[in-house]
This record gives structure tokens, C-alpha cells and sequence, in this order.
């Protein structure tokens, strides 16, 4: 199915706006299709499951065709579950960012009818809620019909599942008959379209297929991380497996350009492709990326369409795609050409509900994996330096050093001294960084086994010690059991933590926050 970018659609400069700051560059195929026909008025019948952007293909028409000045509902969404009541809720307020003056509200049950009552009575356009709750609400009379034009029905196949059927038509035969009516449902069996001739008239059907999954050569992994720490999980990970190429992917275009500079500052070679770069400078940065000049290229799906390499042998999905289709897309660029491939993503808070959906979507085993430690790269590396110096000794050609290794022989060095120093100088020269750190870490006036950590804030910035553990902990993973002694001055504060973890709190730690104040953290110098 074609699809087209936003800013090519009718759509009002306030929804293009709110659209560009949530990532979209492009409408998905079920938006590309039901927009129009709502925008006209017409019924629609959507067949999409869930993550195809159908929240937006039925919210924007919508929000464009309000009138904000009526402070009634004119909008009614069923929802089966209060969880999706809510989700679509904080979808259409995402939306609706420009169109201040456009109210929504989530009513289920489980929560204050009291509460909802009181913002029933100051003015809402767009109810979203489950049946029950809508019913009670309209047999109350809190919730007034009069004015509803538009009604959507959210995957309405679950909704009769759930046995709310009598439910549906109560609250369709309470509301004007000359309405939108709008039914999305991921299956189409005979009870819907029973509904759908009842309840609608001449309806448009848009229906979205997902494409096939074919991706068995892909490693699939996800991380649970914190939004601030994604920069260093993604730096751990490049130096862990240091990809000959690899692909990060980021929703937005000012994400990416973001993403690159600070890469670009860690010492990686990095480049930008997005939808603001004219076609001659993505052609430059395309060629960099397939002659290993530029090792990490940063994109949005909308500007990767075109990426065609062979030898992308990681795939990051930085931000999580937003539709399940484009997940497939992202990390169908790895794996290519009879190689394997990994695909690495990183899962904020409640994004692990929308892993889940692509998980039912792709059929595959995406494996929950550990944040790495600076120890575990420190292994990987290790490793990765032993395989190639297997292959070297496979392929043989290093005659010519050979008489350097005999000299020192005959200074009666053994040959695995030799191999041991050379190893030490490469490892080293590759972890100077992390070295200078350890050192910095070696005498810190700490108890045996701990490093002692300086931090500019105390008591009077209203520190306690367990701001401090409880900052620490959430940003690292720590167990809060595990931090030591915690001495709090006036202007600045000492903690003990664990060797073994000094260095993933000074990393994670720097520049992040305690209790809303932003922290310097550093090693300690001597008692």
C-alpha cells in the first residue's frame, strides 16, 4: 500500500507540528487511507491491528474537525480496556499539543466516578472509555450526547469477545443518528459486520495487511533501560562487538542529529541520514557508510528506506519504532547476503507493552539481556581480539616479524612473555581511557573492596542518604544494599560503593541528577 508524509496531507499546521515534535515523517498505510475519507466525513471500516498507528488514524480527523469553542463532548471513543482507554487518551493529547484549547478525557472504571464527573461538568470535547463506564455516565446523565458527531469503536473484535455487545448498540442508539460512525477492529468476523450495516452508513473499508517476517539469520535482543543512560548502553555495545558497520535507529530527525554529535564527541565515526538532507548530501553520507568511512550511520526510517549494504552487521533501535512494520524494516537491513546479523533495543518504562505487541507480531524470540558492564565489554573485547588474532595465525603472512620476536628471543624472553606484552599494549592502548580511570579509583580512602566517591551537593541542597542510594541505584541498577558508608557535609556529599561497580556509577552518574539537582561525581582523593 502507497503511503505519504504528513505535511503532504490536508491537515492543519497545529497537527503537522505536533506530529513532527512525536516523530512521524510519514503516515503509516492505514493512516495514508482512513484520514482522508474521515476528513470527507464519511464511515470508515479499519482493519488493523494494533501498532499500525490506527490512534492517530482516527484522533487527527477528529482533532481537525472539532469545533473548540463548544465545550461539550463531540467525540466518542470505546475502548475494551481501560489500559488501551488511557494509551489512546495520552495518544490524542500528544496530538492535540498546538490545540490547546481541545480537552479529552479517559473514563473507566477503577477510578473516581466523582473525579469524572467534576471534569465532565468544566468542559470536555473527546470522551475516550470503556463501555460500562460511558453507559453509567450517560444514565447518570453526566455525560451529555447531544452534540457527539463522531463515534469510534477501538478494536471493537475484542469488545464483543468481552460480551459487550448489548453494551455497544445501548450506547449508539443513545447518540444522534447523524453521526460519524467508525468501527477499527484487527479481525472482521460476522457480529461486526452485523454491527457495521446496522450502525453505519455507505462505509469505506481500509483494510492493512502486514507483510510476512523473514528474518531467521537475526539475533533479537532488548535491554531494559533509562532514557539517560541510553547513549552509554549503545557506546557499550559498540565497543563490545565493534561492527565493521552498524545502523541506530531514532524516531525523530533532531533525535538523530543529537545522537550523532554526541557520538561524534565519544570518538565514533558517525553520520546523520533524515528527511531534512537534500538528496546530494544523503548520496555523500551513503557512500561514507558503504566504504567504511563512516562506521555508524544514525537514521529514521522514513530517510533508511534506500540503505541497501550488505555488511551492516548490527542494527540499534535507539527509540523504539512506533509501528511493528517498521521494526521489521529496521532490522531487515542486518542479516543480509546469507550472513548473520544482530538487532539490538532498548525499552523504556511501559514501551515493553508495545514489545510485546511487535513480539506477537514478528513470531520471533526477542531475549531480554543485561546491561553490559564495563567488565563484560572489557571480556568481549578480549575475545574479539583472540578471534582475530586466530584468523592472522590461520592466514599466516607475518614473516617479516618474525626476526623482530627472534631478537627478542635470543634476549631470552619467552615467546609467551612476548605475546602476553605485545596483548597488554594493544588491550591497553584500546582502554586508556578506562585505565586512567581505575587508577583514579586505586586510593580513594575507602573501606577494603570499595571506592570512595565525591559529590558536589549536601545538606544544604536538603540531601539525605537515601537521596543518594535511591538515585544511584535507579540510574545504575545497583541494589541499594550494596552502597556503603555516606557521609553528608554542607556543600558536598562522600558515598562508598563497590569496586566492581565504581566505574558504571561514574559513567551513568556523571552529569544525571540527585532529588532535581544536577551533580558533578568524581573519585574521591585520599583521607
Amino acid at each position: 500500500m502507497q503511503t505519504v508524509k504528513f505535511e503532504e496531507l490536508e491537515l492543519s499546521k497545529e497537527i503537522k507540528n505536533a506530529v513532527e515534535d512525536m516523530g512521524f515523517e510519514e503516515a503509516t498505510p492505514i493512516q495514508t487511507e482512513a484520514i482522508p475519507y474521515m476528513l470527507e466525513g464519511r464511515d470508515v471500516i479499519g482493519q488493523a491491528q494494533t501498532g499500525t498507528g490506527k490512534t492517530a488514524a482516527f484522533g487527527i480527523p477528529i482533532l481537525e474537525m472539532l469545533d473548540s469553542k463548544i465545550k461539550k463532548p463531540q467525540a466518542l471513543i470505546l475502548c475494551p480496556t481501560r489500559e488501551l482507554a488511557i494509551q489512546v487518551a495520552e495518544e490524542i493529547k500528544k496530538l492535540s499539543k498546538y490545540k490547546r484549547s481541545i480537552k479529552n478525557l479517559p473514563v473507566y472504571g477503577g477510578q473516581s466516578i466523582e473525579r469524572q464527573i467534576k471534569s465532565l461538568k468544566r468542559g470536555v470535547h473527546i470522551i475516550i472509555g470503556t463501555p460500562g463506564r460511558v453507559m453509567d455516565h450517560m444514565r447518570r446523565g453526566t455525560l451529555k450526547t447531544d452534540n457527539i458527531t463522531k463515534v469510534v469503536l477501538d478494536e471493537a473484535d475484542v469488545m464483543l469477545d468481552m460480551g459487550f455487545r448489548d453494551d455497544i448498540e445501548t450506547i449508539l442508539k443513545g447518540i444522534p443518528k447523524d453521526r460519524q460512525t467508525i468501527f477499527f477492529s484487527a479481525t472482521m468476523p460476522k457480529p461486526i459486520l452485523d454491527l457495521t450495516k446496522k450502525y453505519q452508513k455507505n462505509p469505506e473499508f481500509v483494510k492493512v495487511v502486514h507483510k510476512e517476517l523473514t528474518v531467521p539469520s537475526i539475533e533479537q535482543i532488548y535491554f531494559e533501560v533509562k532514557e539517560s543512560i541510553k547513549l552509554e548502553v549503545l557506546s557499550r555495545l559498540l565497543d563490545m562487538y565493534n561492527p565493521k558497520l552498524s545502523l541506530v535507529f531514532c524516531n525523530t530527525k533532531k533525535r538523530v542529529d543529537e545522537l550523532v554529535t554526541q557520538l561524534q564527541a565519544r570518538g565514533y565515526f558517525a553520520d546523520a541520514l533524515h528527511g531534512d538532507m537534500n538528496q546530494a548530501k544523503r548520496n555523500r553520507v551513503m557512500d561514507k557508510f558503504r566504504n567504511g568511512i563512516v562506521e555508524v550511520l544514525v537514521a529514521t526510517d522514513v530517510a533508511a528506506r534506500g540503505i541497501d549494504v550488505d555488511d551492516v552487521e548490527v542494527v540499534f533501535n535507539f527509540d523504539l519504532p512506533r509501528d511493528e512494520e517498521y521494526y521489521v524494516h529496521r532490522i531487515g537491513r542486518t542479516g543480509r547476503a546469507g550472513k548473520t546479523g544482530r538487532a539490538f533495543s532498548f525499552v523504556v518504562g511501559k514501551e515493553i507493552y508495545r514489545l510485546k505487541d511487535i513480539k506477537r507480531y514478528t513470531k520471533t524470540k526477542i531475549a531480554r539481556q543485561s546491561i553490559p558492564t564495563l567488565s563484560d565489554v572489557e571480556g568481549i573485547k578480549t575475545s574479539i581480539f583472540l578471534d582475530d588474532l586466530r584468523t592472522t595465525l590461520d592466514e599466516g603472512n607475518f614473516e617479516k616479524y618474525v626476526k623482530y620476536i627472534d631478537r627478542l628471543l635470543e634476549e631470552d624472553y619467552t615467546s609467551i612473555d612476548i605475546a602476553a606484552a605485545l596483548m597488554k599494549i594493544t588491550m591497553e592502548k584500546e582502554n586508556k581511557e578506562e585505565i586512567e580511570v581505575d587508577n583514579d579509583l586505586q586510593n580513594t580512602g575507602a573501606e577494603p573492596g570499595m571506592v570512595r566517591l565525591f559529590i558536589n551537593i549536601g545538606k544544604k541542597h536538603k540531601i539525605r542518604p537515601g537521596d543518594v542510594v535511591g538515585a544511584i541505584a535507579g540510574e545504575t541498577g545497583m541494589s541499594g544494599k550494596l552502597i556503603g558508608t555516606i557521609d553528608i557535609y554542607d556543600k558536598f556529599t562522600f558515598v562508598e560503593v563497590p569496586k566492581e561497580y565504581a566505574r558504571d556509577v561514574l559513567m551513568i552518574m556523571k552529569n544525571n541528577q540527585i532529588k532535581g539537582k544536577k551533580i558533578n561525581i568524581e573519585p574521591a582523593n585520599a583521607k
